[in-house]
């Protein structure tokens, strides 16, 4: 490994300008394996994220786009699916108030996903795949009054390689995630989901125009700008008509 200067400005969190790191190719590695630790060491939301505690460096993502459209309030109930390693989960409980706040001001989030993932404060962890249909009810009783003001996700499908096959894995997550949270979120709610650039399937926006007041695409600064990820946003949720939850829920009068 060797260092060198590199110029650019202040890292997340402030500090000074960190040193370039290179990787020398070692026989146990590929090309592609080096390319990837380079950049990792050189990535300032990685340095900034071990520095500040965040799990990952996906943290400045949430933070970046709550600092845009203020998302994350104190009081608020917010389900963050697909959690795992839990950084986004970590920026919801601080901005919600979860551990630390009072009264109507002590927010809560829950996060899930398939994989275990270890305790957090302020956070209710839950080894939960929630495409089940077990999955609603369990969160439903556990969210206080029963529904949530925010529902985000940073997941995506393990990539194959192909394009084309990989586009659809991940708007399939979206969609599901999408459904997920109109069953659960108090009317004005919103949703956040990680899409691939190329366009987002109609089949999404359409859902996401019929129940949200706006719907938009966004890219925060964290995001790297060599990758196909950009976040589509939906706010200002319109509920779900009683008949309509009725006939899906097998309930009548």
């Amino acid at each position: 490994m060797s260092t060198s200067k590199k110029g650019g400005g202040k890292s997340p969190g402030g500090g000074q300008h960190a040193l370039h790191v290179r990787v020398k190719t070692a026989k146990r590695r590929t090309v592609s394996s080096v390319r990837w630790l380079e950049r990792q060491l050189n990535d300032p939301y990685v340095a900034a994220a071990h520095r500040e505690g965040y799990r990952s460096r996906a943290a400045y993502k949430l933070k970046e786009m709550d600092d845009k459209y203020h998302l994350l309030r104190p009081g608020m109930r917010i389900i963050d699916l697909g959690a795992a390693p839990g950084g986004w989960s970590q920026i919801a409980a601080d901005k919600v108030k979860s551990l630390d706040g009072k009264g109507a001001h002590r927010g809560q989030v829950i996060a899930i996903d398939i994989d275990p993932m270890g305790e957090l404060p302020g956070v209710e962890v839950l080894h939960l795949d929630f495409t089940l249909p077990e999955a609603e009810p369990l969160l439903r009783s556990l969210l206080r009054d029963g529904r949530a003001d925010g529902v985000l996700t940073d997941m995506a499908a393990p990539t194959v390689g192909h394009t084309r096959t990989d586009h659809l894995r991940i708007m399939g997550l979206a969609e599901a995630a999408a459904v997920f949270a109109a069953d659960v979120l108090e009317p004005g709610g919103w949703f956040l989901a990680k899409v691939f650039q190329g366009g987002t399937a109609n089949t999404l926006l359409d859902m996401l125009k019929r129940d949200f007041a706006t719907v938009r695409h966004v890219k925060p600064p964290a995001s790297r700008s060599d990758s196909a990820e950009l976040y589509v946003l939906a706010t200002g949720f319109r509920g779900r008509a009683k008949d309509e939850r009725a006939n899906r829920d097998g309930v009548s009068d």
